[in-house]
């Protein structure tokens, strides 16, 4: 017996056959992240060519103390879009955190991740909460509103358009609650950069990219019943100067006609699935997005090649 359909279910579905739908067929970035693309995902953070994790983590260590000067001890940290809580669990420690509150769209790798937390540190609350974050969340009742520190790392931000980022950093900014006494929003941003370093960090050498681009379709068929055979795309990443974003896609490599309950669609060789947009933004770009969210200051530390920014906003 299949368990019964909830809103949650249709309004994924309805999504995604929206996006495969039109006359430029896409998926959103989102649906990378069941089980196994989380898995994938941490592979490509440990890739040579995967400058992002790497320059992230040497900006946050070479500037902890003014970091956590910055931001305060005993705070409540939220992170949307946890995934394995590693770059939390790090900034916990720092900030000796009371309590963690994680959200992310894959509940059991989310799970264990949290229990990895509390394990290593005891006197930490921290708690999972299923969900996806940009279509509003529910955090628990109990949580306490002074001090949250919305954490939002690893330049996901630049996965949205411009006015999707307005919206997501204005609803960040209302996680903090009325009259939030600092804390804030911590968030790092992907500067740009010469395009091969781009080009290389999307389409790695050793196909855990493509493999992590391609996963995208098997979860899209466990979400909608659909009959995508991965094995007919191949996994491009191109640079759009024109937008200052890489872009990910999925090329059809054959004429194939795909199928879901209620429709399909026919593709043709050469025509794409784009699946990822990663925008690169200028620093001063990203902060005019932060006062329209409504933060009004923030401070920023970057590394020596001015490739990636982690910023306090408040």
């Amino acid at each position: 017996m299949s368990r019964p359909w909830t809103s949650t279910d249709r309004a994924r579905c309805d999504e995604i056959v929206e996006g495969l739908t039109r006359p430029r067929p896409m998926i959103s970035a989102k649906y990378l992240y069941d089980e196994r693309g989380s898995r994938l995902f941490e592979a490509i953070t440990r890739l040579p060519e995967y400058y992002v994790t790497r320059v992230e983590q040497s900006v946050m260590q070479r500037h902890a103390e003014s970091i956590v000067a910055s931001i305060g001890a005993d705070c409540v940290v939220i992170e949307p879009g946890a995934g394995n809580c590693e770059k939390a669990r790090s900034l916990c420690l720092r900030l000796q955190a009371r309590e963690f509150v994680g959200v992310d769209i894959s509940a059991e790798h989310l799970q264990e991740a949290v229990q990895r937390m509390s394990a290593y540190m005891p006197w930490l609350r921290a708690r999972a909460v299923a969900g996806d974050f940009t279509r509003g969340m529910e955090l628990p009742s109990d949580l306490p509103l002074e001090r949250r520190l919305v954490f939002y790392p690893g330049s996901s931000i630049g996965n949205f358009e411009p006015d999707q980022v307005v919206a997501l950093l204005s609803h960040m900014r209302a996680l903090l609650g009325p009259g939030a006494n600092r804390a804030g929003l911590l968030i790092g941003i992907d500067l740009p950069k010469p395009v091969h370093v781009l080009q290389a960090a999307y389409d790695d050498a050793a196909g855990i990219t493509a493999a992590f681009n391609r996963n995208i379709l098997e979860h899209v068929n466990r979400i909608i019943g659909s009959d995508f055979d991965p094995a007919h795309w191949k996994h491009r990443a191109i640079f759009n100067a024109q937008h200052s974003r890489v872009e990910m896609h999925l090329v059809a490599l054959r004429p194939q006609q795909v199928r879901w309950p209620g429709g399909g669609r026919m593709f043709a060789t050469g025509e794409r699935i784009h699946t990822e947009n990663s925008y690169k933004y200028a620093l001063g770009d990203f902060v005019s997005l932060l006062a329209k969210a409504g933060f009004q200051q923030h401070r920023h530390w970057c590394d020596e090649q001015d490739w990636f920014a982690v910023i306090h906003a408040w």
